[in-house]
């Protein structure tokens, strides 16, 4: 073993140690890598060059549990008392957060603008849809690759990846037993699928894409909308085509299935808002509120009142199914509104998300704005009888302003939202190819309104160690 000293120009003095050939058990001689150890010295800063230490970031989580169990111990110790009690803007008092079931008559409380984690794909695709697993434990990605990717719904790591579809997945919807998932393609496929993930079934439903899908309140039959200006129904467990519907005359972009009534709603490129009976195919009212194409229909999960819909003319409507008409217009968004989405708890809060990627969060309770007070009183001293009716019209439409937003959300149109099935959690899934996870902002939290997403830096503030691109077991 021998050492050699060179001096070279500027200082650097280098060290190499070379070793002898050494024997092996296995047999024959192996040669030792040649070790190298130099050290840089800068005489005129006096300084080492050391290499630059990476900066650790914590991983998120998300855990439910714990503000689950205080409340129900709550109920049980306290079961007269129906109040969540007061939580202080002081961090002493995150311990008494309770779930957004507690805060039945506040559903400002459940506004999730926080930004928790960003979870991308190592090959990236747009996330054309996000939905939750039945039970919260996973959220399902499905990218324009035809890929569907599992995040976990605590710490919003990767799980598992697979290739679902050779087209990009347009449409997805769990059952309501939980037991199936329908996913339906660019090309008009649609598949069954297990909670495992197992697939057990293939339809060629449709010439074009399947742009959206729902199912029935007993599960018994779905309906698929498509880009040839159609909606079928079918049978689930058969899989046979049972009626088309037909009225709209350009592509159907969104379907869905009323949660406890036989009612459909649809939406299409022709500015039209459908509502079909299912048993007879027949339309019972087209409603004439947007003037530009239907992104997204939803009827309300929890009373089933109320029809919100969402187009490209930059505002979202509020119908009543029960007058079939609009009674609200929020606006706010400068650009189109692509997707929106129903508190599972609130059912006065609703969340949109528009072409530039951001949020917008809006709740019906509130006072009416100025604009529309104005409309209002200029519509009544019209006079006359077709006044009276328009001034009905206009004070029964009010205009909504949101009530918080996350403006920089994404860095391009949000495709898809859901709400976590507890409502304490909102995924986005965006053109940008980033699906994000956002949560209620904590007691005393004045970072939550402080960060990129809201300011608009250039390099948000979480987004860099946020990110998760796995690189295990993806499949890439």
């Amino acid at each position: 073993m021998s050492y050699t000293r060179t001096d070279e120009a500027y200082g650097s003095i280098s060290y190499h140690k070379r070793s002898r050939n050494t024997y092996t058990p296995q047999g024959g001689y192996n040669q030792r890598l040649q070790q190298t150890v130099q050290l840089n010295y800068d005489y005129e800063e006096g300084q080492s060059h050391q290499p630059q230490q990476r900066k650790v970031g914590h991983r998120r989580t998300v855990d439910y549990t714990g503000t689950v169990a205080r409340w129900r111990h709550k109920r049980v110790v306290c079961p007269y008392s129906k109040e969540p009690g007061v939580v202080r803007p002081k961090k002493d008092y995150i311990i008494d957060v309770f779930p957004p079931s507690a805060y039945c008559d506040n559903p400002i409380s459940s506004t999730t603008v926080k930004f928790v984690h960003s979870s991308v794909n190592k090959v990236r695709h747009p996330v054309n849809l996000v939905r939750w697993t039945p039970e919260g434990r996973r959220l399902l990605g499905a990218s324009s690759s035809g890929e569907f990717t599992l995040w976990n719904g605590m710490s919003f790591n990767f799980e598992t990846i697979m290739q679902a579809h050779d087209q990009a997945i347009r449409a997805g919807e769990w059952s309501h037993n939980d037991d199936w998932f329908l996913s339906g393609d660019q090309e008009g496929i649609v598949k069954y699928w297990q909670p495992n993930m197992n697939n057990v079934k293939v339809l060629a439903a449709h010439r074009e894409a399947v742009r959206d899908l729902s199912f029935s309140p007993t599960d018994a039959k779905f309906v698929t909308a498509s880009d040839d200006s159609t909606l079928k129904i079918w049978n689930f467990n058969e899989g046979q085509e049972e009626r088309t519907l037909t009225g709209h005359g350009w592509d159907v972009k969104c379907v869905h299935w009323h949660p406890t009534k036989g009612l459909i709603v649809s939406g299409s490129k022709d500015n039209l808002v459908k509502l079909w009976d299912p048993r007879t195919g027949k339309c019972l009212t087209t409603l004439h509120g947007h003037k530009n194409t239907i992104t997204r229909a939803q009827f309300q999960p929890t009373r089933g009142d109320l029809l919100a819909t969402s187009a490209r003319d930059q505002t979202a409507r509020i119908f009543d199914i029960r007058m079939m008409r609009d009674i609200a217009v929020l606006r706010g968004p400068s650009c189109d509104v692509t997707t929106l989405a129903w508190h599972p708890i609130h059912h006065s809060l609703l969340a949109t998300g528009d072409f530039n990627g951001a949020i917008h969060f809006y709740v019906l309770d509130t006072h009416q704005s100025g604009a529309a007070a104005s409309l209002s009183s200029a519509a009544v001293s019209a006079g006359g009888s077709s006044s009276s009716q328009t001034a009905s019209m206009a004070q029964t439409a009010r205009s909504f302003e949101p009530v918080q937003s996350v403006p920089y959300a994404h860095e391009s149109a949000i495709w898809s939202m859901e709400f976590h099935p507890m409502g304490h959690i909102l995924c986005t899934g965006s053109n940008d190819k980033f699906t994000r996870f956002w949560c209620r902002a904590r007691p005393g939290d004045s970072a939550a309104f402080k960060d990129g997403y809201h300011l608009g830096n250039e390099n948000p503030q979480g987004s860099t160690y946020g990110a998760d691109r796995h690189g295990h077991g993806g499949g890439h």
